[in-house]
């Protein structure tokens, strides 16, 4: 009751006129940016920062929280239409999304995605108002051995998302790893991997690296197609039987839960959670190898998580002062140059502020909804374009958004390479999921890897002593070595199908074959 009284607080602060504005400036601005590829939340709030220092604070990191969850939601607009992810956070949503756009389902797809992150970002929301507290003493005793284990775990998702070829799987993720590592050493100060480029030396931005495996590569596909359309069929309604609502019913629900506690933890964000939920689903369902065939399953699950995500990792940020991702670090740097200090205090000192943002999420997430749904039918119109059209302007939203990121054209012929390095991948079955994971949680893992053993003094013990360390390893153990022996077994079921069919009634060949030879038997 206390929280709730609190929350009628904040709803009193959020509800005001003022306030009511710049939440719907803020999802309106976020949306529109997520469907960019190229920016984000992490530059649009950038962006919106010197207009937040001439407001009030609590409006401002009202306008500035609606502008991150804004673009989370807006951003698999992008990915769905044209498999290019406007942010990280959705790039698992293409994987299912933009097949069923090519099916003529980009309808029903946009859909599903807006109505999964209306959800997870609700249930955040709920989990930030109700278990902040709590939490906040839990990513406490997360140290660098635990997150180094919690990435290894995010990294072995490899496996489900590799279409059932481990291996393609495990070199796919692989090269992601080798990319995230180019760049300057941060403790070192040692090249790798630059083949001395300058331009390489404070490594591959995530973008070229997305923009070129899926959207660019999607285009060299297309011309290889020969002039195929984008997609194949009328773009359906926006409605969703009883049936696909009870499909998409589990994977919303356990998106969102897995995306907000994912979200808590400093340094995970809604990226490895969007990845993780689809990774959780996808080995969940029985239909699990039609997953990146256009599975309403493999849109719904990374939506509601990365959406949940967004909202979780304002717990870290608002408890304990600790950025729970790369957005929020700046939202961080904006509260203190607004004289707001987040931290332990912050609840008991200012809770119009604490209430006034958790209120304000609750609204924008229902603005964003009435946003988006009626946008549905012009945003799918995208798919009509004639590919003549089409393509080039794909291109052009890639040249723009890696360009107008750091105006160097040494950064448009890597954005050329990685987009024949994804054509290659598609023409010889390897996944590119894994690469994309192994790119995001690369720096992460080898950052906690290096924390951990300087903590121990080298001693490796410690990433299985520790017990949740202990507990995510085994996971990933888990996770990496079912799929492994799933396949000895069908090729031990292949092997003794034969002698079963052999002796079996069903074959007529071999019926008659039978009764020729009894009949020629002397």
């Amino acid at each position: 009751m206390d929280a709730f009284s609190h929350l009628m607080g904040g709803f009193g602060v959020a509800l005001s006129p003022q306030n009511l504005l710049f939440v719907f400036l803020g999802v309106l601005i976020g949306t529109v940016i997520g469907m960019l590829p190229g920016l984000g939340p992490i530059s649009a709030i950038s962006l919106m920062i010197p207009v937040a220092f001439t407001m009030d604070p609590v409006s401002a990191i009202i306008m500035l929280s609606g502008v991150y969850y804004g673009a989370i939601f807006g951003g698999s607009t992008s990915s769905i239409l044209l498999n290019a992810p406007g942010v990280a956070g959705t790039v698992a949503t293409s994987f299912d999304g933009y097949p069923l756009a090519r099916k003529g389902q980009a309808g029903k797809a946009l859909s599903i995605a807006a109505i999964a992150s209306f959800i997870g970002g609700t249930v955040g929301v709920i989990g930030l108002m109700l278990v902040a507290p709590s939490l906040s003493s839990l990513t406490v005793s997360f140290g660098p051995a635990e997150y180094f284990a919690l990435m290894v775990l995010g990294l072995t998702a490899v496996v489900s998302l590799s279409g059932g070829n481990v291996t393609k799987g495990l070199i796919s993720g692989t090269v992601g790893v080798m990319i995230a590592l180019v760049g300057i050493d941060s403790q070192t100060s040692v090249l790798r991997f630059t083949f001395g480029h300058e331009e390489l030396y404070e490594g591959v931005e995530f973008l070229i690296v997305a923009l070129g495996v899926f959207a660019l590569a999607e285009v060299f596909a297309m011309l290889t197609r020969r002039g195929q359309g984008a997609q194949t069929g009328a773009i359906s309604s926006l409605r969703l039987n009883k049936r696909e609502v009870k499909e998409i019913s589990g994977p919303t629900g356990r998106g969102s839960v897995l995306g907000f506690f994912v979200g808590v933890l400093p340094g995970a964000g809604a990226t490895v959670a969007s990845f993780l939920s689809y990774s959780l689903e996808k080995r969940l369902a029985k239909d699990g190898k039609t997953f990146g065939k256009g599975n309403i399953k493999g849109v719904a699950a990374p939506e509601s998580a990365n959406n949940s995500a967004a909202v979780g990792s304002f717990v870290p940020l608002m408890t304990l002062g600790v950025p729970g991702s790369g957005t929020t670090a700046v939202l961080l740097g904006a509260l203190l140059v607004l004289g707001v200090q987040p931290g332990p205090l912050l609840m008991t000192e200012q809770p119009d502020m604490f209430w006034g943002v958790v209120a304000s999420m609750y609204i924008g997430n229902v603005v964003l909804l009435i946003l988006n749904l009626p946008l549905i039918p012009l945003f799918a119109k995208v798919l009509k374009t004639p590919q003549a059209l089409l393509l080039p302007l794909v291109v052009v939203f890639c040249v723009v958004g890696v360009y107008g990121q750091s105006f160097s054209t040494f950064d448009l012929w890597l954005l050329i390479g990685f987009g024949v390095l994804g054509f290659l991948m598609r023409a010889n079955d390897f996944p590119a999921a894994p690469l994309i994971l192994g790119v995001i949680l690369g720096g992460l893992m080898e950052k906690s890897m290096r924390q951990a053993l300087l903590i121990s003094s080298g001693d490796l013990s410690t990433f299985v002593t520790k017990p949740i360390s202990a507990v995510l390893l085994a996971l990933a153990a888990v996770s990496l070595l079912a799929p492994v022996f799933g396949q000895l077994r069908r090729r031990r079921r292949g092997r003794a199908l034969p002698q079963d069919d052999g002796a079996g009634q069903d074959d007529p060949d071999e019926q008659g074959a039978k009764v020729d030879a009894n009949v020629t038997r002397p």
